[in-house]
């Protein structure tokens, strides 16, 4: 073997690592927040936690990211850890498919079908296809499958150019007393694992063993070892990740590793007491890429059906490892967990979720003030201060979070939804800035013993009224993201509109017949443009809402269309919400 058999090597081995990270996340990135939707949908019990766990590793090419996932969500507080167990066994389960793919080197025949099988003839035009959808297309998801079609073709390749390399070895006898140490379980172990923990992917060193394979000096005894160490050197990546989490995180890592080495331990002993008695005779045979890949699969499978009876067994044995010293406090879970960063779905998802909880927030925050406006009460106006100091740091979170999620790769729609996302936080932080506001007011009228006029009255809870159903109508609609619903905040906010300016020049005739005074003029104005405002910052969110919808940012552009003469729709819902908040005619008493 000389030293371009090693450049060809490690060049191979550059352009396999880089082609599998490369395939894992644009795969991710394709799969965006369904991932995290599923994960919440298919955690009830521990058999669809197991197909969950395939499927997802299946899609993504990585048990390491479905482990580290697992780990952002125990951290997170969105998942227990009873829920993760089984989708843990599944990843297993799931990772054993690039083993499959990666054991086509093995393929052997003439035929044109067992040709084009061969990675030497596929994986070149798999990657010509990905560089021309990457450079001639414009659409974003298009250009991700193309950069999964470059990583498998690179991943692929890089296997060919590994194969080539070795190819000497086979001549090697140094070699080959080499890889009579690797028979010795303990060994064999111990180097599977650690090659595995280096480059943090289980399949990655599972592909590189199938590459050596092809030299047809390593025999099944010295291959198994190897391979049940593989399992183990996987749990490094979310060990690593786990750092710094909570207990609960810790303890999905714990499970990881105790899975892998209960199954080794196992299956080392297992195998070898049958060995004593039975002494297998495949044992001194070579093994090929195919048969590595079997190993792997029964291994993951075989360990699977034989632990899952005793996930809570598992969970225990997590519990006594990493004890609880004191109850962790609520506020100390992780909102937004750095993990999500490298699935940005996902990351977006749970940004989603924060803001979704802000918008409820600042809608009952509202409620509260204007309740205190027609009846004072302090713990009331306590909770609105606690309420806006909570939003507050949210805000802080989920901003800071979006910005590091911004300087990710991508795609077009989740471009457009972390600027909505950004827009929003602050038109809903604002919002309840309002409502201390209003608090304000109530306590000034409260401690002043003011009184409004009885016209007056009437007219504030005709635009209290609308104020709670514009603020309904957004954080619903944001929820659900339902644009039908979006398109009714505008109509609705050009009422309160018109309620705050008739209300102010109504107040104005009030002040110049000297029925109000000039200070309650001064308090009724004030809350009027606090109301007035609130319905501005729900326009602004049911607007991002719809630009992301329609693929384009251009406010003003839209709202000036939306309140054309020729918008029938729009028309009618502002009759419609006109008839809904009428004022009381100035002649009634």
């Amino acid at each position: 073997m000389t030293i371009f058999n090693v450049i060809h090597l490690f060049g191979g081995l550059a352009m396999f690592l880089y082609g599998m990270n490369l395939m894992s996340d644009k795969l991710e990135k394709l799969a965006g927040g369904k991932l995290e939707q599923i994960f919440e949908k298919l955690t009830s019990n521990r058999f669809k936690g197991l197909l969950l766990g395939i499927l997802v590793t299946a899609v993504v090419q990585s048990s390491s990211a479905t482990t580290v996932m697992l780990v952002g969500f125990v951290n997170s507080g969105l998942m227990r850890l009873s829920q993760a167990i089984s989708i843990i066994m599944g990843a297993n389960i799931g990772t054993t498919v690039t083993t499959w793919i990666l054991s086509l080197t093995g393929l052997e025949g003439d035929s044109l079908f067992i040709q084009f099988c061969k990675p030497k003839n596929f994986a070149p035009l798999f990657a010509l296809v990905g560089v021309v959808m990457r450079m001639a297309s414009k659409d974003g998801k298009k250009k991700d499958i193309g950069g999964i079609l470059i990583g498998f073709g690179l991943l692929m390749w890089g296997m060919v150019t590994m194969g080539e390399s070795v190819e000497p070895l086979s001549e090697s006898e140094k070699f080959a007393s080499l890889m009579t140490l690797f028979k010795n379980p303990v060994l064999g172990v111990l180097v599977g694992a650690v090659v595995t923990a280096v480059i943090q992917s289980s399949a990655a060193s599972v592909g590189m063993l199938q590459t050596l394979s092809n030299s047809g000096l390593i025999t099944f005894g010295a291959a198994l070892p190897i391979i049940l160490g593989q399992n183990i050197g996987t749990c490094v990546t979310a060990i690593i990740s786990a750092a710094g989490a909570n207990k609960s995180a810790k303890r999905v890592a714990a499970v990881h590793l105790y899975f892998n080495v209960i199954g080794t331990v196992l299956a080392l002993v297992g195998y070898y007491t049958l060995d004593s008695f039975i002494h297998f005779t495949f044992a001194d045979m070579e093994v090929t890429s195919v048969s590595v890949a079997i190993v792997h699969t029964v291994f993951n499978i075989g360990t699977t059906l034989l632990l899952l009876p005793f996930t809570q067994v598992l969970e225990k044995l997590a519990y006594l490892t990493i004890r609880d010293e004191k109850k962790e406090p609520a506020e100390n879970l992780v909102l937004l967990d750095d993990r999500f960063l490298n699935t940005p779905g996902v990351a977006i998802e749970q940004c989603r979720n924060v803001t979704n909880r802000m918008a409820s927030l600042a809608k009952t925050t509202i409620s509260l003030a204007l309740d205190l406006y027609k009846n004072f009460d302090e713990d009331k106006a306590q909770m609105i201060l606690e309420n806006e100091d909570l939003i507050d740091k949210y805000e802080d979170i989920t901003g800071t979070y979006l910005v590091k999620l911004s300087g990710r790769s991508l795609t077009m729609d989740d471009s457009r939804t972390v600027s909505c996302l950004l827009h929003s936080i602050g038109d809903f932080e604002r919002i309840s800035d309002h409502a201390v506001n209003i608090l304000d007011t109530a306590r000034e009228i409260h401690t002043k013993e003011v009184s409004f006029s009885a016209m007056a009255k009437r007219e504030l809870n005709v635009m209290f009224g609308a104020i709670e159903e514009i603020l309904d109508i957004t954080v619903k609609a944001f929820e659900a993201k339902d644009i039908d619903l979006a398109y009714k905040v505008e109509p609705l906010e050009e009422v309160v509109d018109y309620l705050r300016t008739e209300m102010k020049s109504r107040h104005v005739e009030r002040l110049r017949t000297k029925t109000c005074t000039i200070e309650q003029g001064f308090i009724f104005t004030d809350l009027l443009t606090d109301l007035e405002r609130i319905s501005d910052h729900c326009s602004n969110i049911a607007v991002n809402l719809i630009q992301i919808n329609d693929n384009s940012f251009e406010n003003h552009r839209y709202l000036n269309a939306v309140k054309s003469e020729d918008n029938e729709k729009f028309a009618e819902l502002f009759k419609e919400f006109s008839y809904k908040y009428p004022l009381p005619k100035t002649s009634e008493k």
